[in-house]
């Protein structure tokens, strides 16, 4: 097993941690299910975007169900530990939906440039068929990505210390422990993870600032709606990739206030799935008050 220590060792820290995460959760999964539950029951939301919106949204519920059911139960323990087995299921799952959300942020970037750029082959580039490919590969792509860096961290030589300084499994956490050479082992996961993060976030931006500049040419009503979209899956690409690449951008090298970003990139991030694409979206709010 290893020995989780935590966000902090402040029995009252934990406790005002405690509600203050718990108060997220609770806004995060009754958040996304109304997601799920207002895209399907509209048939008004049956355009690709909003397919796209139910997916993340689903993915959102995955997610946060990795890391924060545990933080939120060890802050009532003494002594924070988590099995071998249980944290190679974190490491998987945590890298295998985070990927696959990543991986569907660029098939909306797709869906954007589709609809912006070519209005006139919409239908047919981005049908409900090619919608659910894009998907499928979305899923697979993360699930490769995940099972990866499982295969790679099963096979460090753990013969030390099983102290891990923060309040889940991670792979870089698990290089630390290692009692032999792992500088290869270091590289791949390097390759295939901090190179992943950064070749989406680049991509992702790339196609969004296309896009922007696109947009200025158009009418000035069609401006603003296209535009507020744009600026809205920017922001939440920013606030996944930004820790992420905090995190996994350097091989291996300590990151200032880890935990934090920690906290942000598995905890918060999810949060502004709900709180930007919906809140911010008339047709979506008209069908909630329906709903």
């Amino acid at each position: 097993e290893f020995v989780l220590l935590g966000l902090s060792q402040n029995h009252e820290v934990q406790m005002i941690l405690f509600f203050f995460f718990l108060l997220f959760y609770m806004i995060i999964l009754p958040g996304n299910v109304l997601i799920i539950l207002t895209i399907q029951g509209d048939s008004q939301l049956g355009s690709p975007m909003y397919f796209f919106l139910a997916n993340l949204a689903f993915l959102d519920i995955c997610y946060c169900s990795v890391t924060p059911p545990k933080m939120l139960a060890d802050f009532f323990s003494h002594h924070k530990t988590i099995s071998y087995s249980a944290c190679m299921a974190q490491l998987f799952f945590l890298h295998f939906l985070g990927a696959a959300e990543a991986f569907l942020l660029m098939v909306m970037a797709y869906d954007r440039y589709v609809a912006i750029c070519k209005p006139l082959h919409y239908n047919r580039l981005v049908n409900r068929g090619v919608c659910c490919v894009l998907v499928g590969a979305t899923w697979g792509g993360g699930f490769i990505h995940g099972i990866i860096l499982f295969a790679l961290s099963i096979h460090l030589p753990l013969c030390g210390p099983n102290v891990l300084d923060n309040f889940f499994c991670d792979v870089h956490q698990l290089v630390k422990l290692a009692c032999a050479n792992t500088y290869i082992v270091e590289l791949l996961m390097f390759l295939n993870n901090g190179v992943v993060i950064v070749m989406c976030f680049t991509l992702l931006l790339i196609s969004y600032t296309v896009l922007l500049l696109k947009v200025c040419k158009q009418s000035s009503k069609a401006k603003n709606k296209v535009a507020f979209t744009c600026v809205s899956h920017i922001i939440v690409v920013f606030v996944m990739c930004g820790p992420a690449m905090c995190i996994y951008g350097l091989p291996f090298q300590a990151v200032p206030m880890e935990k934090v970003v920690a906290v942000f990139h598995t905890v918060i991030f999810p949060l502004t799935n709900p709180m930007i694409y919906t809140l911010c979206n008339k047709e979506i709010k008209g069908s909630m008050g329906k709903l």
